[in-house]
Formats: structure tokens, sequence, C-alpha cells
């Protein structure tokens, strides 16, 4: 089944992004990412850059619609037209009437509030648009600033998961983090 990654609007103002899919004018994003110490161990984005490494995740990226497995979004600020991230909602789940939700954000555009506003964007359309009953995500202890994320963007902190996931060779534990569709609380809208 072959997905079509549709241009969603996220944030306003000045704070404001689009989400479209993977081209290859987005190498510099990946380039960027590669430096990144932490997005190449828990993303398939390439931990040395070449462009020909860098061409694949793109590949990737679009082969994800293409094979069903989900929707791979870059996050756009509208001021520049500069690539800042990327957010993917992942269906595996999908018939157990959940979606799992990825992100991450190019070093130099932290901070500026495109994860939550992309998270946000993507998580409205899923829960509406698509009438996907449950959203989840999950985050690393430590890592405060995507916990914020999650939260100002509607997920609910629902507990720890030890040693739930390999990342960078080791077994790391996660939180998960749930949206319902409205009216759901905790059970299909």
């Amino acid at each position: 089944m072959s997905l079509v990654v549709p241009r969603l609007a996220a944030g306003s103002g000045s704070g404001s992004y689009e989400l479209r899919g993977w081209e290859r004018a987005d190498l510099p994003l990946v380039e960027e990412a590669s430096t990144d110490p932490y997005i190449p161990l828990a993303t398939t984005v390439p931990p040395v850059y070449s462009e020909s490494e860098g061409e694949a995740f793109v590949r990737r990226q679009q082969g994800r619609a293409e094979t069903g497995a989900g929707y791979s979004f870059v996050v756009v600020r509208r001021r520049d037209a500069r690539p800042a991230g990327m957010i993917g909602l992942w269906l595996r789940d999908l018939p157990e009437g959940r979606a799992t939700l990825g992100y991450w954000i190019a070093p130099s555009c932290r901070g500026e509030g495109a994860a939550a506003a992309a998270l946000t964007a993507v998580s409205t359309w899923a829960l509406g648009e698509l009438g996907i009953p449950r959203l989840q995500l999950l985050v690393e202890p430590w890592n405060e600033a995507s916990a914020r994320t999650a939260e100002r963007a509607g997920f609910v902190r629902e507990g720890l998961l030890a040693s739930w996931q390999e990342v960078g060779g080791e077994r790391r534990d996660m939180v998960m983090y749930g949206r319902v569709r409205a009216g759901g609380e905790g059970g299909p809208g």
C-alpha cells in the first residue's frame, strides 16, 4: 500500500514551518544531522556523511511511504525555506490501533520550537484525518528537551520502560508518552 506524504502547516508567525516529503535538496540537513553525537545512534542517519550515504538516507525516507511503513516529513522553516529536521509517523502497529512518532532537529535549528510545532501538526493530522486512535513516542529519560516537546504537543508521560530499546549498541530505558483521539481516554474514540 503506497502512501502519499502530504504538505502540512505547522506553527504560526515567525515559528511557522511546513512539513513535506524528502528531496535530494535536503542532503545538507542529513549532513548536519550526521555530525550530531546522538542522532545517528538512534536513527538511520549515517554516522559518517558522504553524498552516497546521504542519498541512501533520503531514498529510505521516500521508501517508507512507498511501502506503506509510514510518513517521513522534512520540517522546513517558512521564513527562509531552510530544512530544520524530520518527523516520522510509523504505522507498523496500526492494526492494533496505534502509531509511533519520532523526530529530530538539526543542532543549528534547536530551541526555535520546530519539533513541538511539527509534532503538534502531525499528531493532530494523524488523530483527526487519519483517525488513528492512539499515538505514542519514546524518549530517553535524560532527554528533557524532547520530553518537554512531547508534553507541549499534548502527549502524556505514561511510564518508564526498562531496557526497552537498543541505542548505539546498548540497551536503554525509555519513557513512553501517549496521546489519544479526543474522547478516547485510553480507548478508541
